[in-house]
């Protein structure tokens, strides 16, 4: 009988010992998996958001329809992941998601220039009703570009300028021509271009037109207008200054194109009265060191002429051609100075790391400079260690999706750096940078691009979009009744998308 229990035991017992080995060791790993998962979302740029029960719903409802967008392009056999933004425009212009987030507040654009906001098509037709307006038409010259736009006084006609309106009457097909002339476009990912010089050139196009007073508040007032539709309340416009100008008066003081912005955002209060505007004085990488001295002069007294309206100073351009910001130490050194003597502080809101190169090594100076944001901060994720102190110093950085695909530096935007920057838990905030000249308005088509390359959710829209505000440069009272007003509209934005999707 003995020997009988014993064969039972070899038979049964040691392969039941063996199968609660492996369930047990099955629920170590399960809980060393759960264990690494959780402590990887801790680190999360949004992790200390909690979503309320409205919220829950609505991320679900959001994930269903973004699930459904992407069956439908797999079944269709759009290749999603390898074009432009240019080729999917009309794709995400139809979508249901689209539609969705065209109504959700975005809170601020942190990060776009003065030059990159009125649409193209608007700008030709507001151009075309100045008597004055002549576009360029020959060859480009040492002076001038094909399609280059300006005011001229009659008889002071530059050589090789003809009236815009009689040219696009006399010209079928010079209007289309115009308006691609003035659109930055990607149509082929795997197309070599030096997108840097295209890109430079749209400016140029506009370059005489926008210091004209009477068409400069005009064209800022449709750039406004065209964010405040887009639910932005809030605008910091990386600002090039320049003396308006008309031919009754002649120059103006550069006081003046800030005192006519501080009119066109009272205007636009009658119709949105959160709207607010802020300036970063900006001027450019490729000038030397003297240059730019004379330039933080500059900043300096507007800043203490209009402390509520200019938040700080930047260096934009090219960055693989213009200087590094370590050659301007002797800039920021001097900044130190004016701002002991003076008691005005010029906080840098600088351009670094646009590029995919580690050779630029722009990102490094930021964690040693009085810089609140970082404009693009693409490479950063070449550096931990200026990574993990931005994160610390609590420093933003300004991530425009759209503008980084269209200039050569991210293809596939599911490989975008900013995915690694929010998981790693640094702060980043949704941006256009230069939309007129990509062909869009708003900030819709870049929260698109974010939350469907990058997967999101409900809580990385929320911390994006109140990031915004959070580290924006509106002064604390300015900051406290913006994010109170947001709070409000984000609330009636769940309230309401979530009735309309049941």
């Amino acid at each position: 009988m003995m020997r009988k229990y014993l064969t039972y035991i070899l038979m049964l017992g040691f392969p039941l010992l063996g199968a609660q080995t492996k369930v047990a060791e099955k629920s170590t790993y399960q809980e060393n998996w759960t264990s690494l998962e959780r402590e990887n979302t801790a680190m999360a740029f949004d992790a200390d958001v909690k979503l309320s029960d409205a919220e829950i719903a609505l991320d679900k409802k959001l994930f269903q329809i973004r699930k459904q967008f992407l069956s439908e392009t797999e079944k269709q056999q759009i290749p999603l992941y390898n074009r432009s933004f240019n080729e999917i425009k009309p794709l995400i212009e139809s979508s249901k998601l689209f539609k969705i987030i065209q109504t959700m507040p975005k809170g601020g654009l942190l990060h776009t220039h003065s030059g990159g906001l009125a649409n193209a098509e608007w700008l030709i037709a507001t151009a075309r009703k100045y008597k004055e307006c002549y576009v360029y038409d020959q060859k480009d010259s040492d002076k001038f570009i094909f399609g280059q736009l300006g005011f001229f006084e009659n008889g002071k006609v530059p050589a090789g300028f003809v009236s815009l309106d009689q040219k696009l009457n006399s010209d079928a097909g010079f209007e289309k021509k115009l308006h691609e002339l003035l659109l930055l476009k990607r149509d082929n990912l795997c197309s070599y271009n030096n997108y840097w010089i295209e890109f430079e050139k749209r400016f140029q196009r506009i370059n005489l037109l926008l210091p004209y007073r009477p068409f400069f508040k005009e064209y800022y007032l449709k750039g406004f207008q065209d964010l405040a539709k887009d639910h932005v309340q809030h605008v910091e416009i990386r600002y090039v200054f320049d003396e308006l100008y008309d031919f009754e008066h002649g120059k103006y003081p550069l006081e003046k194109s800030i005192t006519d912005l501080q009119d066109i955002v009272k205007q636009m209060r009658q119709s949105d009265p959160q709207f607010s505007l802020k300036l970063i004085y900006s001027s450019f990488k490729f000038l030397d060191s003297d240059s730019i001295e004379k330039q933080l002069e500059i900043a300096f007294k507007l800043k203490k002429q209009f402390p509520d309206m200019i938040s700080g100073f930047d260096l934009v351009a090219d960055e693989a051609a213009g200087n590094s910001i370590n050659s301007f130490q002797k800039n920021w050194t001097k900044i130190n100075e004016i701002t002991k003597k003076s008691g005005v502080e010029m906080p840098l809101f600088l351009h670094a790391g646009e590029s995919n190169s580690v050779f630029n090594k722009n990102v490094l100076d930021i964690t040693l400079l009085n810089n609140q944001r970082i404009g693009h901060g693409l490479n950063l994720i070449y550096f931990p260690k200026s990574m993990d102190l931005i994160k610390k110093q609590n420093k933003l950085v300004e991530v425009s999706p759209i503008s980084n695909q269209v200039l050569g530096y991210v293809s596939d935007m599911r490989n975008h750096p900013a995915r690694v920057l929010l998981s790693n838990g640094v702060q980043c905030s949704i941006n256009s940078d230069d939309p007129a000249v990509y062909g869009y308005e708003g900030l819709s088509y870049d929260f698109w691009v974010a939350y469907v390359y990058w997967e999101l959710d409900m809580k990385a829209l929320k911390k994006l979009v109140f990031n915004s505000i959070n580290y924006s440069s509106l002064n604390k009272n300015e900051k406290k009744q913006a994010v109170e007003y947001l709070n409000a509209q984000w609330n009636d934005f769940v309230q309401k998308a979530n009735g309309e999707l049941n």
